[in-house]
């Protein structure tokens, strides 16, 4: 590892990208997300099945218990699995039964699966623009984008760091609008001593494997605190079945089948249990590596805001020019060569992408939702999101996991340290 005292006399043919010695010499470490324990639930509804005879599906015990571990982890309220992160926000935008084409606010950063259902139901995505430094969206760029149509809000905590709620609920209050908080990647952050996720009306969980804790491969969770919204997500998660409707006809509604099942759930459980030391070991590792940067130049790190407890699904780095004799992109990749997962951005932008620029939703080429009222149907491209386009320029991130400790953090900082010090001014 290059000493950080010697970085003085560092010249760009030292660092790795130009085949000096890189800095970290071993590979990053494996997460080991699952473990024996995970196996052996598993295992035992696997024995089970062979003892009996009988196959495991969905909506059993064990579907049961974990929503109901999920439900109680969030202080109460209801849960209901579902397959991925994705149809989570599906089905909890579906449970608050918005009128067809109406407007949804959207994050302007934010994973496909984030914004993608808001079309898929009819309603007309409208991205909001992050918050300055920040990925995430904020009441006052939401404020912006209100109209007479608008009926909801998407709001993202991307990268763990919770957003500033407080104001986005009065924001949503004044003018009648319902909030869907996407927690993919913020299980267990909390706002202002609150979880995620329960803020809005209604959460939704991504529990993929990359995720801080999983329902085995992929997977999902809606939850809210509101039994009408629960009994209404329920049925669009599963072929519109008549949850909390006695006597009611089968199938009230047509919906698709978005169930997650046994196995999932088996090992969700487990997940679960281990979701506080996951975070606290995250938080740890997050804490070491920004405390001990702060007497970098070049590179600070985004935590998130006082009264907020991020996650840390990765680490939000700001790339200071002012102070290097590069751009961001030859800066990252030099520190990527030194053994650092450094990335070159996190510009996920649903408007980008060709679906939202062609109006290319439904097949046949129709370009509903927008088609219902062209002369009201704005189009954004990413020059109406001048922050988020900024983060671009700005904003880089370095991947982590739990299973990071204090070798890795001291290897961010000396990797930073030796690249700052080549391309210094």
């Amino acid at each position: 590892m290059t000493s950080l005292n010697s970085t003085r006399s560092i010249t760009p043919a030292d660092l790795a990208v130009n085949n000096g010695p890189k800095t970290r010499t071993t590979p990053w470490p494996a997460r080991h997300l699952f473990g024996q324990a995970e196996k052996e639930a598993a295992m035992r509804l696997f024995d089970q099945a062979i003892e009996s005879g009988n196959a495991f599906g969905y909506n059993g015990p064990e579907e049961e218990a974990y929503c109901k571990a999920f439900a109680d982890w969030l202080g109460g309220g209801y849960a209901d699995a579902v397959n991925s992160g994705t149809c989570a926000v599906y089905a909890a935008l579906r449970s608050l039964d918005l009128p067809a084409f109406s407007e949804v606010i959207v994050p302007a950063i934010s994973d496909a699966g984030g914004v993608m259902p808001v079309a898929l139901l009819n309603l007309v995505p409208v991205p909001a623009d992050t918050g300055k430094d920040t990925l995430n969206i904020t009441a006052e760029t939401i404020a912006r984008r209100i109209t007479p149509r608008t009926r909801a809000i998407v709001v993202a905590h991307i990268a763990g760091h919770p957003c500033d709620m407080d104001p986005i609920i009065e924001l949503a209050k004044k003018h009648n609008l319902r909030i869907v908080e996407d927690c993919a990647q913020a299980h267990g952050a909390r706002y202002k001593g609150r979880y995620v996720g329960t803020l809005g009306d209604v959460g939704a969980f991504s529990t993929m494997s990359g995720k801080h804790h999983a329902t085995a491969a992929q997977g999902g969770v809606v939850f809210t605190r509101d039994e009408t919204l629960h009994r209404r997500g329920r049925q669009a998660a599963d072929r519109g079945k008549p949850f909390g409707e006695p006597g009611a006809a089968a199938n009230v509604l047509a919906a698709l089948n978005l169930n997650g099942n046994e196995l999932a759930c088996a090992v969700g459980r487990v997940q679960l249990g281990r979701l506080p030391e996951i975070v606290r070991r995250r938080q740890a590792f997050a804490r070491q590596v920004i405390d001990g940067a702060r007497h970098l130049k070049s590179v600070t790190f985004i935590d998130a805001p006082s009264h907020s407890e991020s996650v840390y699904w990765f680490l939000v780095a700001k790339f200071n020019a002012s102070q290097v004799t590069v751009d961001k992109a030859t800066f990252t990749s030099a520190l990527a060569a030194e053994g650092i997962p450094a990335g070159p951005s996190y510009f996920h932008c649903p408007i980008d992408w060709p679906w939202y620029q062609n109006r290319n939703v439904f097949p046949g080429g129709l370009g509903y939702p927008w088609a219902h009222d062209p002369q009201n149907s704005r189009a954004f491209t990413t020059a109406d999101l001048p922050n988020a386009l900024q983060t671009r320029e700005t904003l880089f991130p370095i991947q982590m996991h739990e299973n990071c400790g204090e070798q890795e953090a001291r290897d961010i900082l000396a990797a930073i340290a030796k690249v700052e010090a080549a391309f210094g001014v």
